[in-house]
């Protein structure tokens, strides 16, 4: 069995390698997919639509362009890993999250025990909550190979 598992959110951490290199230690068929990681890059995926002098419409367009990747790789995975990091806010997460409640995409959330109150409603709609890579990997193992 195959399954596609998207990795949604924090990016300034290695989580999502961790994860990915923890599934390949287990050999589990998992293909991972993710919004573009790249800082720079995602905040200028609009700028082939023309310059703007405002920041507001520079990151408008740019977060509609990333939508279109975002929205149809939720829509094909099995699962989402959604990562909220300490430091920043991931707004982009929390919205995620909610895309695939409302496409009953089962998601399991990833964040440490310091900021559950502020992410009650996102972990209430999620099938788990992890607060390490580690415990991600061991739950697709579980979930690919128990029979």
């Amino acid at each position: 069995m195959t399954w596609n598992v998207y990795l949604s959110g924090e990016i300034h951490t290695d989580w999502r390698e961790q994860i990915i290199k923890g599934c390949e230690a287990k050999d589990l068929n998992i293909v991972f997919t993710s919004a573009v990681t790249d800082h720079d890059s995602s905040d200028a995926a609009g700028d082939g639509l023309g310059a703007e002098s405002n920041n507001f419409w520079r990151d408008h367009k740019s977060a509609k362009v990333n939508a279109i990747r975002i929205q149809k790789l939720i829509k094909q995975c099995d699962m989402a890993v959604i990562r909220f990091g300490d430091q920043y806010k991931q707004w982009n997460a929390a919205f995620d999250a909610g895309y695939c409640a409302a496409l009953d995409k089962p998601y399991i959330t990833l964040h440490s025990e310091e900021i559950v109150h502020p992410l009650k409603e996102v972990d209430a709609s999620a099938k788990a909550w992890a607060t390490s890579p580690d415990q991600i990997v061991e739950i697709l193992d579980y979930l690919l190979n128990q029979k």
